[in-house]
């Protein structure tokens, strides 16, 4: 039986794809093994967020020629897309595919079997206007199912090389998500996290239909308890999502919303489509469609040119805001990007400083959101066995609010609803007591 190992760099889509195109090989017969062991073939899915990103990639990939020289090594990914002559210049790769066309992977495979030709097999990203159809139906997580329903991006933020890795943005069409997840309900999921590069932009591609009409579809599916978002933009929740988020009943009370700075200046030179204000408003507008909500979010500190002031007012935005949780990267180059060209590139000594300030904020932001809720009920899915007790006994899972919470119960209550009362609040878990099991998701699903 032939074999195969992969190896993933970068974001979830990324981790998405990869199942995708491991579901390609187990169809023609492949055995899926560990990466550091021998495989006929080794693929990796690279990162292009940052030069970093690249680095790792080409280690990863002379990684797997020297595991086994006679090996076909296949790359992938968003590095894989930008610089596929950088990637086959590296002796012993065999095959570069980009973000598309990964259904044909097994003819390319086949191709190389016969000939050992090595194979450039990327397009340009730019001109597609078609969602790679790539289906996953099942993941090792057990409680919670990823569901892609968007690629690219077509903001070209002047930080950022995605649009350039990952084309413009193009959904995937509804009937073929929602028809996943039915797929997905059948095998047991009670959670979809919906993910993309920009998932929110879902539907700008296509005739009358959003973002907001795909979650009231979802909301229809039986036997599904909870739709999550991954990722959304501030100027993408407008008055039809605020609805949903008000109205939905399986809605989780959580949502990502990326801010990157807090100060005006900075956001205009990062090419960011908001102000402060206005996204300052649009926070308070979620909070009365859904009280109680977690916002967390995502920050870029030491972008070129923030001052002092800059960064101050981005610390004072980010606690009135009060978000449940931030993460926080110090701004670095991406050749490539108009930033890196950027004159008044922030000293690192600064950069780390003020992540620090931002890491110790994030902190006390976090245990704040979480102190709200001690004494309340909350519904979580255990996903696994809490590690941290001596005697076991515990279990650990998301609220739908995403608290991590630690509550008595054994490895039977996996994947199934709970009831759990907040008894305790901490920075990054908290804990609760168990008062009951919602079975009825469980005997929908067997249906």
């Amino acid at each position: 039986m032939p074999s195969v190992a992969f190896y993933t760099l970068g974001c979830k889509v990324n981790f998405y794809d990869t199942e995708a195109i491991w579901q390609y090989f187990k169809n023609e017969g492949y055995d899926q093994v560990d990466f550091e062991q021998t495989a006929d073939v080794y693929l990796i899915n690279t990162c292009h967020v940052t030069n970093t990103g690249d680095k790792k990639s080409r280690q990863m990939i002379r990684r797997a020629v020297r595991r086994n020289p006679e090996a076909i090594v296949a790359v992938t990914g968003c590095y894989a897309q930008t610089s596929p002559a950088e990637i086959l210049d590296i002796p012993g790769v065999d095959l570069v595919i980009g973000n598309q066309d990964r259904d044909k992977i097994m003819d390319f495979i086949q191709d190389i079997e016969k000939t050992r030709q090595p194979i450039n097999a990327v397009r340009n990203i730019m001109k597609t206007r078609v969602f790679e159809e790539m289906d996953v139906p099942d993941f090792a997580e057990r409680t919670r199912a990823f569901l892609k329903i968007q690629d690219g991006c077509n903001n070209f933020c002047t930080f950022c090389i995605i649009p350039w890795s990952r084309g413009l943005s193009r959904s995937r069409d509804p009937k073929s998500i929602i028809q996943q997840a039915h797929q997905l309900v059948g095998a047991g999921y009670k959670e979809i996290v919906l993910t993309g590069i920009h998932t929110g932009g879902y539907g700008d591609d296509l005739e009358e239909y959003r973002l907001s009409d795909l979650l009231w579809d979802l909301d229809r599916v039986d036997g599904l308890e909870r739709i999550r978002i991954s990722s959304i933009e501030a100027s993408q929740i407008d008055e039809k999502m605020l609805d949903v988020l008000n109205r939905s009943t399986k809605m989780c009370r959580h949502l990502h919303i990326p801010l990157q700075a807090g100060d005006d200046t900075v956001l205009k030179r990062m090419r960011r489509k908001y102000t402060t204000e206005e996204f300052y408003n649009k926070m308070g507008l979620i909070r009365q469609a859904m009280p109680d909500v977690g916002i967390t979010t995502d920050v870029i500190v030491g972008f070129p040119g923030e001052t002092d002031e800059m960064f101050r007012n981005g610390y004072d935005l980010m606690k009135a805001i009060q978000f449940s949780e931030m993460h926080v990267f110090p701004y670095s180059k991406r050749t490539g990007t108009p930033a890196a060209r950027m004159e008044d590139q922030v000293d690192e000594e600064v950069k780390n400083a003020r992540v620090h300030d931002l890491i110790d904020l994030s902190e006390q932001l976090q245990l704040a959101y979480a102190e709200q809720f001690v004494g309340k009920i909350l519904d979580v899915i255990p996903e696994r066995e809490y590690k941290g007790a001596p005697k076991g006994g515990k279990m650990q899972g998301y609220s739908d609010n995403y608290l991590q919470l630690i509550f008595n119960g054994s490895s039977d209550l996996e994947g199934k609803l709970c009831r759990v009362k907040v008894t305790k609040a901490g920075v990054n878990e908290c804990e609760g007591e168990l008062l009951s099991v919602m079975d009825h998701g469980l005997k929908a699903a067997a249906q």
